[in-house]
């Protein structure tokens, strides 16, 4: 079975992802940390940020349509979890017992 449709990318990443390639080239040996805090300041300071709120709205509606999909064929969220795979937590095993842990206990037998 096919895996549940991953969720949309918002209209901010979805910007950064064109935007990024300019970036790096009007900033030269910039950091890939230091590009998403330029990213950052740079979409805060747009004014219009229509366009890519149009493409994030249609691309929210096409995983909407998609995971519709998706469950209808027979994939629910109960298959994957419901979120995020945590891992089971091994089970601890009992401490071992030293050498001297059990002759203390053979003398305790020892004295009764």
């Amino acid at each position: 079975m096919a895996d549940k449709p991953k969720r949309p990318l918002s209209a901010y990443m979805l910007w950064l992802n064109s935007a990024r390639e300019s970036i790096k080239r009007e900033h030269p040996g910039i950091k890939v940390t230091e590009v998403a805090k330029k990213g950052g300041e740079l979409w805060r300071g747009m004014k219009d940020k229509s366009e890519w709120e149009a493409k994030a709205a249609k691309a929210k509606d096409d995983y909407d349509r998609a995971v519709k999909e998706f469950e209808a064929n027979g994939g629910s969220s109960a298959a994957n979890g419901g979120g995020a795979k945590k891992r089971a937590k091994p089970t601890k095993k009992p401490a071992k017992k030293s050498k001297k842990d059990e002759s203390d206990e053979d003398d305790d037998d020892e004295s009764e």
